[in-house]
């Protein structure tokens, strides 16, 4: 259940991840745009990550940067263009260290028998942007990202 699904079709410019998650819709959603969750499992293990900003509303801005053990940062941000809770969010994602390369999500989540199915599809503004984010390690970092969600809502369910 919890493998992560990567699609990413040559010659588009559109990157898929989704990975089912033994957690209701609604407590996904939750912590995916619980801006106290996000620290815990956004971005490597080996960063830690810290939420500047997060207005989860059309026009809203987020902001996350993220430390190495040297001091050193990376910055994401970008803006939230819609938003129908708990079904969906559709934002725009940039990586501060190469501006000007955004790209656009749509997150979906699905519930299904009392799991979530969650799927992120990414649209670039080029084919050479998506190649430039999958040769980055984006593979494996997503990975990393969805087992540390996957390790948080289970903590979330365990409370309720």
């Amino acid at each position: 259940m919890g493998k992560l699904n990567l699609v990413a079709e040559p010659g588009k410019q559109e990157i898929v991840v989704s990975r089912v998650f033994d957690a209701p819709r609604e407590l996904v959603f939750k912590a995916y745009t619980d801006p106290e969750a996000i620290p815990q499992w956004w971005g490597p293990r080996r960063l830690t990550t810290t939420v500047d900003q997060m207005e989860v509303k059309p026009g809203g801005i987020w902001r996350y940067i993220e430390q190495d053990a040297d001091g050193n940062e990376f910055a994401f941000h970008g803006v939230y263009h819609g938003i129908l809770a708990p079904e969906k969010l559709i934002y725009t994602f940039e990586f501060e260290g190469m501006p000007g390369h955004v790209a656009l999500a749509t997150v979906t989540f699905e519930e299904s028998d009392g799991k979530t199915i969650l799927t992120d599809s990414s649209v670039f503004q080029s084919v050479e942007d998506r190649d430039g984010m999958l040769s980055s390690g984006m593979e494996e970092g997503a990975t990393e990202l969805m087992e540390r969600f996957a390790e948080l809502l289970e903590k979330l369910t365990n409370k309720s």
